[in-house]
């Protein structure tokens, strides 16, 4: 996850300041360095460094601070503020046009993921907003650019506008638009061509696209991962161009985060998007507050419940709310549940999303293991429906076939059954309220 080593200085620094009840103005000279170094060490543009620190320190010695109850929990307060601030405030959304289709125009280099963030983003569209998007094939210098789109455009069931390399692209985008407006399309999601570096050739197609289009929308895709790279190109294009936003991939990755800190002061343009993975539904909005409350270690509440929302099924839900009342779960109800979790993304993205997560001892080093999940279910998988409905009936011979089975461990399969029966227990003792004083510890068993 990008910010890792950002928010793990951040929140040591923090951490000192939390509880105290009085606040130095030495203490709060320490804690800026510490920020300052742990942001320059990010990857972010000094320029904003600077400015950031000068704002954060006038508003940590002035008043609010020194003369509230808890100005330890104050600093802090201040500190999500501005990191908020930093990265545009409020979440920026797109701007619809009131007669359809509304326009998207897809700027950006080489290898950045443009053409693959264009059918993200169409999914996107469709599924979150239940729109109807058209992708637009205008990159005819990229050899099998076309056909990227156009696979793509398969795999999610999106209708894709081409026509061919031997046209220019200022007249598909042109006739893209026609051919929406025919359809009664949305969206028009128009993939540009791009370039290892910025070139006057370049910056001149696209102009003529943006004069003749007239885009609501320029979405300029850049690479996290390139850090302060990422933000001069931004800064080009948004110089060239005018840029309405940006849509930066490869988040998930190793990467520092500068670029998400930098872009917006440097070209007071809004960060849109975020590529979280490879997957093609791995493009979330961008929610500055929630990034800053993640960055932190307050959580992103918000995040985990619209992931939940948007996987998990309502109805089945409510249905197993009540087996775990009347304590009739089983192992089929448990397989359909591993399924909607494997759905909302990486488990451990999931529990740093959990508000005190970060205050949890040895979280960091917690080995939580996606192979587990298709271990579990490979045991379930290989045991009867009776088994399932009634594991008590599982005895020495069911688990050494069960075992052979799955191609796991007796031991392993001994391990579930033990663990799912600690997991029933704890389940009812919630529910019934009971179970007063030191309960014994659980763990889930994929961790």
């Amino acid at each position: 996850m990008a910010f890792e080593g950002l928010a793990d200085r951040l929140q040591n620094t923090m951490q000192k300041i939390r509880g105290k009840g009085k606040v130095s103005e030495s203490d709060v000279k320490e804690m800026m360095r510490e920020v300052r170094l742990a942001l320059l060490e990010a990857d972010v543009n000094f320029k904003v460094v600077k400015q950031f620190i000068k704002k954060v320190s006038e508003r940590a010695v002035g008043q609010e601070v020194m003369q509230s109850l808890t100005p330890g929990q104050q600093v802090i307060k201040v500190v999500k503020e501005e990191l908020t601030e930093l990265m545009g405030g409020e979440q920026s959304v797109i701007a619809v046009n009131k007669r359809p289709p509304t326009v998207i125009m897809m700027v950006g280099l080489q290898g950045a993921g443009k053409t693959t963030t264009t059918g993200k983003l169409a999914n996107l569209l469709r599924k979150k907003n239940n729109r109807k998007p058209l992708l637009v094939a205008a990159d005819i210098y990229r050899p099998a650019a076309i056909k990227q789109l156009e696979t793509l455009g398969k795999q999610l069931s999106l209708p894709v506008f081409s026509m061919g390399d031997k046209v220019s692209p200022v007249e598909i985008a042109k006739q893209g638009i026609e051919k929406a407006k025919e359809e009664h399309h949305d969206y028009v999601l128009i993939d540009t061509a791009g370039r290892l570096h910025i070139d006057e050739h370049l910056m001149e197609e696209l102009k003529q696209i943006k004069e003749l289009t007239n885009p609501d929308e320029i979405f300029l895709v850049v690479d996290a991962m390139t850090g302060q790279d990422a933000v001069n190109v931004a800064e080009n294009f948004n110089e060239a161009l005018g840029i309405t936003g940006v849509v930066l991939t490869k988040l998930d990755g190793d990467t520092r985060g500068g670029a998400a800190l930098s872009i917006r002061s440097v070209t007071d343009k809004p960060i849109k998007f975020v590529g979280m993975g490879e997957k093609m539904d791995a493009l979330e909005p961008f929610h500055p507050e929630r990034m800053a409350q993640r960055i932190l270690g307050m959580g992103d509440v918000l995040s985990l419940i619209e992931k939940a929302q948007a996987n998990v099924d309502e109805a089945k839900a409510k249905e197993l709310e009540q087996k775990i009342k009347t304590a009739s779960f089983t192992f089929d109800d448990f397989l359909e549940q591993l399924s909607q979790v494997k759905q909302m993304g990486p488990l451990d993205e999931l529990i740093k999303m959990m508000p005190g997560a970060n205050k949890i001892k040895g979280l960091d080093k917690m080995n939580v293991d996606e192979k587990q999940i298709s271990h579990i279910e490979a045991i379930i998988q290989s045991m009867t429906k009776e088994e399932k409905l009634h594991p008590e009936i599982i005895n020495a011979g069911r688990r050494k076939r069960i075992a052979r089975g799955s191609g796991r461990t007796i031991q392993e399969v001994n391990r579930l059954l033990k663990q799912f029966e600690d997991m029933k227990k704890m389940m009812k003792q919630m529910t019934s309220m009971q179970g007063k004083g030191k309960k014994k510890g659980f763990k889930f068993p994929f961790m």
